[in-house]
């Protein structure tokens, strides 16, 4: 009798960290913009309230670029992780920073550093893009646009590049590397 010996096959090139949904649209970005926008326009609204009669309505109505900001933030610290691991080689690169920031950041200290890295380069960017929105409203002081657009970028940070895609799917080895 012939035995058929099935393998179990992991096509690990389909695979992706979870931080990359940002650049594959689907019906997950549906809920994620709206939900997004709310944040957005919570975040703002909340910061600005103390010092301004801005109802949240109101906020609503201003925070359509304060998102796309957001947004495009998101996109530049996801572009400098995968352009990260694109670049890293087989060495201590990959070991070290490829492989924890594609599937799961906490299991090297440098690829936990460099995510975080990543993250404070969305938000720095985030700081940056809001505040000059929010100055050239005109609803907000110098000021007020300052301390609102530092809260948009602490609450808004692309903190999601933390989750590890090991919690989807298994990762694949790390291939031996001799130095």
């Amino acid at each position: 009798m012939c035995q058929n010996d099935e393998k179990e096959v992991h096509l690990y090139n389909v695979m992706f960290p979870f931080w990359m949904l940002i650049w594959f649209p689907s019906a997950l970005w549906l809920i994620l913009i709206p939900l997004n926008y709310l944040i957005d326009a919570l975040v703002f609204w909340l910061s600005a309230r103390k010092t301004t009669s801005l109802s949240f309505p109101e906020a609503l109505k201003r925070s359509g670029k304060i998102c796309i900001a957001g947004f495009i933030s998101d996109f530049v610290g996801s572009a400098l992780l995968f352009l990260t691991n694109y670049f890293s080689g087989d060495g201590w690169l990959w070991k070290h920073i490829g492989y924890p920031v594609m599937w799961n950041p906490f299991s090297d200290v440098f690829g936990f550093l460099y995510t975080l890295c990543a993250i404070a380069v969305s938000g720095l960017l985030i700081y940056l893009l809001d505040k000059r929105i929010l100055t050239k409203q005109a609803v907000l002081s110098p000021e007020q646009a300052k301390r609102t657009a530092i809260h948009l970028a602490i609450f808004t940070a692309p903190y999601t590049f933390l989750i590890p895609s090991s919690l989807i799917y298994p990762p694949p080895r790390v291939p031996r590397v001799i130095l």
